[in-house]
Order: structure tokens, then C-alpha cells, then sequence
């Protein structure tokens, strides 16, 4: 009796796990959230522009180039949400500093990516949490506005 409560409660176990690890939830983010915090003020500056998927923006004197990145973080001990804002949070980054390379002073039309599945939104981005990660992807143009 005891060599099959052992291995029902192994069998039990097992398919928890099995089922935590492949867990896979996209969910979709609040912009103005994530660019509200200090964190994100600090990371970003004010010298780069910035512009999510149809928000009116001046004329584009200069159209530089399309980029795409993809961030992932830790999110052991976070939530996703606070995962997520993160790996945003480097997404954004990674174009602030393409745009600065560049010599922009903006990127417009920036709209999700997640696993090249592109979405527009003015208001929120996707992210992907699985059971220890998250990641986001963004697509932007790096532009120079009048």
C-alpha cells in the first residue's frame, strides 16, 4: 500500500510541475504604467521621443530605419506584471539607445512583436510569461521629426 500512495503522490507531483513549467500567458500591459515610474524616467530620459503604434507626432523630416528587439527577464519571485514592465522597460532602452546611434530624435510606430505576431496599440504592450520568464518585443521606427 505504501509503494502506491508513493507513486500516485509521484505521479501528482510530476504533472504539476510538467504543467507549471509549460505555462505560456501573453497578456497585454499598460504604456502609460510602465512610462509613469521613476525608474522608467530615469532609464529613458526626455531626448529620444517617444511614439506607440497611430499617436500623432510631428512631420518625419527623416525615416532612419525599422528595429526590433526582444527582451526577456527573470520572474522568479516577481509578478508578471512587474516582469513585464521590466523586460518593456529594456525594450525601450534598446531603441532609445538605437536612436541614439543613429542620430533620431524619435521612434514612432512602436507596436508589439511577441513571437513575431506584430499588434498596435497606443495603450498597451503584450508580454509573455512562461514559469520563469518574461519577454517583451517591440518593433519601432527610428525616425528624425521637425
Amino acid at each position: 500500500m505504501n509503494f502506491i500512495t508513493r507513486s500516485i503522490a509521484l505521479i501528482a507531483l510530476t504533472s504539476c510541475a510538467t504543467s507549471a513549467l509549460a505555462r505560456d500567458d501573453i497578456k497585454e500591459f499598460s504604456i502609460a504604467d510602465a512610462l509613469a515610474t521613476e525608474q522608467a524616467k530615469s532609464i529613458l530620459g526626455d531626448d529620444i521621443k517617444f511614439y506607440f503604434g497611430e499617436q500623432a507626432h510631428g512631420a518625419i523630416a527623416k525615416n532612419i530605419v525599422q528595429v526590433g528587439t526582444n527582451k526577456k527577464t527573470n520572474g522568479v519571485g516577481k509578478t508578471d506584471r512587474q516582469a513585464c514592465e521590466w523586460a518593456f522597460l529594456s525594450a525601450m532602452k534598446s531603441l532609445r539607445e538605437r536612436a541614439q546611434r543613429e542620430g533620431a530624435n524619435a521612434v514612432v510606430n512602436i507596436r508589439s512583436n511577441y513571437r513575431n505576431v506584430t499588434s498596435t496599440s497606443t495603450e498597451t504592450f503584450k508580454c509573455g510569461s512562461g514559469a520563469i520568464m518574461s519577454g517583451v518585443a517591440l518593433l519601432g521606427d527610428v525616425v528624425v521629426i521637425k
